[in-house]
């Protein structure tokens, strides 16, 4: 845009360098930071051994009284739900890998990595090999709870 005798607005850079400073200036809040990533990458680490050893007492302390999962079938489960499921033993062993945490504000973080589910030869269950799973880790109380959890199943092409 032109004014005047040709000359560009100095306003509109002026606002570009002002966004821009604010943008590189914007800092993860304080608490949940890359000290904070190996902590809840554990505890998600824990939910899983947990499921795998049958340790409902164990899972009952990492998750929130109000945890709801969205399984890789597209079905929401509650917390009773996955207690039963870590009785029964229905997680036979995984690989966990490529695990990355976001903080969302001082109270709430996000962990998301892929898994691959190892299936007993013979067994058709309905758990597709490869999911990508992210958890939300809420602060409660001074300790760290998964409130949410979200299971995608992977193509072999992604």
């Amino acid at each position: 845009m032109m004014l005047d005798g040709g000359t560009v607005p100095r306003f509109s850079l002026s606002y570009f360098l002002i966004a821009f400073c604010a943008f590189a200036s914007a800092q993860a809040p304080s608490g949940v930071g890359d000290s904070l990533a190996p902590t809840l990458i554990e505890k998600s680490k824990a939910v899983l051994q947990s499921m795998k050893a049958k340790g409902a007492d164990e899972l009952k302390v990492l998750l929130a009284d109000d945890f709801r999962s969205v399984g890789s079938e597209g079905k929401v489960h509650d917390k009773a739900d996955l207690l039963a499921s870590a009785k029964d033993g229905e997680l036979k062993d995984y690989l966990f890998y490529e695990p990355r945490v976001t903080a969302i504000d001082n109270n709430v973080a996000m962990v998301t990595y892929n898994l691959a589910v190892t299936r007993p030869e013979g067994d058709d269950g309905l758990a597709p090999r490869y999911q990508k799973i992210s958890d939300l880790w809420l602060r409660q109380g001074g300790e760290w709870r998964l409130k949410f959890q979200q299971a995608t199943p992977l193509r072999p092409v992604d």
